[in-house]
């Protein structure tokens, strides 16, 4: 049904809007196909190479603030894994430095 509609549609349109004037118009089917001429063949030229890919730390557009935070994530993260070590490292040894309340109850040291 949409393609009947289509084609009675399709000359009214082309009465109000007519196709722009120019070179990139696309073909229509009444038109005469226009002969070129005959251009010599030429080899294919090779594709580009395609353009490396950038990481967005490498550029200076990149915001200094997101960098700052994404540095004070990963050392926190650091020194919560170094307390976590020195921890397991002290037990090891006879030291209890774990935490005083756990699970909302005050722990007996």
């Amino acid at each position: 049904m949409l393609h009947r509609i289509a084609q009675l549609l399709e000359p009214l349109l082309r009465l109000l809007w007519p196709p722009p004037p120019g070179r990139h118009r696309p073909p229509c089917a009444r038109c005469p196909l226009v002969q070129h001429p005959h251009e010599p063949e030429t080899e294919p030229t090779p594709t580009p190479a395609p353009e490396p890919y950038f990481r967005g730390e490498d550029s200076p557009l990149v915001r200094p603030y997101l960098l700052a935070h994404e540095r004070r994530q990963t050392q926190a993260d650091a020194r919560w894994q170094r307390s976590r070590r020195r921890a397991l490292w002290l037990a090891v040894h006879g030291v209890d430095v774990g935490p005083r309340v756990i699970h909302g109850r005050e722990v007996a040291a």
